[in-house]
């Protein structure tokens, strides 16, 4: 299992698109933050100059974080597969791979996550106007959607190492998480026994932290920890299990 883990970790080192990513994701931080600043310089009446209007197109762009997530994990589940054969046949068990690469990607994802997030704070309370809570209004909102967004990542690791085409690997995901509230309110909205099921739907829930946080009301968000860790519970019982009853190609 080490030198299994040590050889993942070599790969993703080397991964050039994983760091490509991981910069333009960067970039994109401040780039919002340069045309919000020099928006306001040109124009001093501009509204959304501020920490909280820079920091909530951050929290609401949970497409773009789950495309992110998705390429994170990519880095160890694309082609990288193809070597499974190798590995198998030098006898590292199935459940091994599925948690080296699951380990490694996800903490590349979290320490680039934190770096964005340092970044963000630096820039939000030096070139913008803010409350006097913004920070922590922030970081709580945050907080609130770590579960959910882990939850996503875990999906999108077991669809990938199960080898569901990329496309509806991103679709699934994108309708879990971003469209599920409005598809449960609609296919629901008649059943009376289940017509408030769509309030506990991941993209509910996240739409109801960002509007909380534009308001300035976020406070701890049992819901978001509750779903998601029911969400990552399901999905890493079943996804080893699935993993190692697949045939490798």
């Amino acid at each position: 299992m080490i030198n299994y883990f040590r050889s993942d970790y070599y790969r993703l080192l080397r991964k050039k698109s994983l760091h490509l990513t991981s910069l333009i994701s960067l970039l994109l931080i401040v780039s919002a933050a340069v045309v919000l600043y020099f928006s306001n310089k040109f124009d001093p009446t501009f509204p959304y100059a501020t920490s909280t209007f820079f920091y909530s197109n951050v929290i609401g762009g949970i497409f773009i974080i789950l495309v992110v997530s998705f390429l994170f994990n990519l880095s160890l589940t694309g082609k990288d597969l193809e070597l499974m054969k190798h590995a198998v046949s030098f006898g590292i068990s199935r459940q091994h791979m599925y948690w080296s690469k699951l380990i490694l990607t996800l903490s590349y994802l979290l320490v680039i996550s934190l770096l964005g997030m340092g970044l963000m704070i630096g820039l939000g309370e030096t070139l913008f106007t803010h409350g006097s809570s913004s920070i922590q209004q922030f970081v709580m909102v945050s907080f609130n959607m770590l579960p959910i967004v882990l939850s996503a990542f875990f999906v999108i690791h077991t669809l990938n190492m199960l080898r569901v085409p990329d496309i509806f690997v991103l679709i699934t995901v994108l309708i879990i998480y971003t469209m599920s509230g409005n598809l449960l309110y609609v296919l629901l909205k008649y059943v009376p026994i289940l017509n408030e099921l769509y309030l506990y739907a991941p993209s509910t829930l996240l739409n109801n932290n960002l509007l909380d946080f534009k308001d300035g009301t976020v406070t701890f968000d049992m819901s978001t920890w509750l779903l998601g860790t029911i969400i990552s519970a399901i999905v890493l019982l079943l996804g080893p299990k699935l993993f190692s009853n697949r045939m490798i190609d």
